[in-house]
């Protein structure tokens, strides 16, 4: 499963790309307002920095102005994947995207049958929203296993993107169920490496290393 990083922060993206785990980034409206940059130039510098696809998301409400922001979006580098809501006009907006040969992110997916929809106008990613349907006492993990096996009976390419990913488990879990992506806050990205074990093993090797006086360099 790729990972995703869900942030616009430049020197977290920078941080986790470093370690070889970053295989693409995604923002949105909120997170690119939360940085207080421009949208152009900082998805720019996102770009630079990773090589993997980085969502840029339109916001405009009709078809005919997602396709002509996702124009410019799809200008600001080459592994841009221009984010589109699944709308009708967005899924117009992807259809003519995708056809001239430029990734399309298609988001805000709540439902296996919008999924079926982003497939059949050819997104190159459905973000299916985990963490707000399990707010709404829906079962996220359940839509994740809905589409893949939908588009494993039936070939579809496009990649499930999970999204909303709120905790450790949620990554897990999506690994586990065959999401081909999972984009999540740095946070969370950092927090799979805990475990309670992982701290009490390394307590007691400490205390023994300080009693005999280990020293390696």
């Amino acid at each position: 499963m790729k990972f995703f990083v869900d942030t616009a922060e430049i020197n977290d993206i920078k941080e986790l790309n470093a370690l070889g785990i970053v295989d693409g980034v995604t923002t949105n409206p909120s997170l690119i307002a939360k940085s207080g940059r421009d949208i152009l130039e900082v998805t720019k510098e996102i770009c630079s920095i990773v090589d993997g696809p980085v969502s840029a998301e339109v916001v405009a409400l009709s078809a005919d102005d997602m396709i002509a922001e996702g124009r410019k979006l799809a200008k600001i580098a080459d592994n841009i994947a221009v984010k589109v809501p699944l709308t009708w006009d967005g899924l117009k907006a992807c259809n003519v995207l995708t056809n001239e040969g430029h990734m399309v992110n298609v988001t805000l997916c709540f439902s296996a049958n919008q999924a079926l929809l982003a497939a059949k106008v050819g997104a190159t990613f459905i973000s299916p929203f985990i963490g707000r349907l399990d707010d709404l006492n829906l079962d996220g993990m359940e839509l994740i296993a809905d589409i893949r096996n939908m588009y494993d009976n039936y070939g579809y390419e496009t990649q499930i993107l999970a999204a909303s990913i709120r905790s450790a488990n949620h990554m897990s879990d999506c690994a586990a169920i065959g999401a081909d992506v999972a984009t999540a806050p740095p946070a969370v990205i950092k927090k799979m490496a805990d475990h309670v074990l992982t701290e009490k093993g390394l307590e007691g090797f400490m205390k023994d290393v300080a009693k005999a006086n280990i020293k390696i360099v």
